[in-house]
């Protein structure tokens, strides 16, 4: 009876640590980012170069998406920097054929979530309260798991609204 007992014991409680995990979020361990189609170095973009997010990421602070760079965009560098490294010329060809750059995402959020970036970026809060030190990577990768668990713990923390109606709609 006594082994039962500690048994079930030990059973809430990994049921527990794992509900925990699940509502409010982990912040490690997560896998690198996806496989991208041009390799694109954040950390020489912005540390070097002097890039903000919103230089690529156009849209940000006027829509839900950030937007992410057409191959237009990196070619009013890389027509002239750069243009020896595999990844340029592969750029290039990709722009000199009319090809999109089919960047992968690195974050979703489920279908019944509303995310607006725009409203972020208006109440003040850095790209790197979500997305992490993005300018030291490499390649990006997540950082957060963007539950609902994690996303309430921060708009308590930074006095965001809490309604149900700010997320799902």
């Amino acid at each position: 009876m006594k082994n039962i007992a500690i048994l079930g014991i030990a059973a809430i409680l990994v049921l527990a640590a794992v509900l925990t995990v699940k509502l409010f979020g982990a912040t490690e361990g997560f896998p690198q980012g996806p496989v991208q189609p041009i390799e694109f170095p954040h950390n020489t973009h912005v540390m070097e170069v002097g890039l903000e997010c919103a230089d690529c990421h156009q849209y940000a602070e006027v829509s839900i998406h950030a937007g992410l760079p057409k191959a237009e965009l990196c070619m009013m560098c890389h027509e002239d920097e750069a243009t020896d490294r595999p990844e340029i010329i592969k750029l290039t060809k990709m722009y000199e054929a009319g090809q999109p750059v089919d960047w992968a995402r690195v974050y979703t959020v489920e279908d019944h979530v509303y995310f607006s970036h725009r409203m972020h970026v208006i109440g003040g809060i850095e790209c790197q309260e979500c997305h992490g030190p993005v300018e030291e990577m490499t390649t990006a990768k997540p950082v957060t798991n963007l539950e609902m668990g994690w996303c309430v713990r921060c708009h308590r923390t930074q006095g965001g609204p809490r309604e149900c109606i700010t997320c799902h709609k």
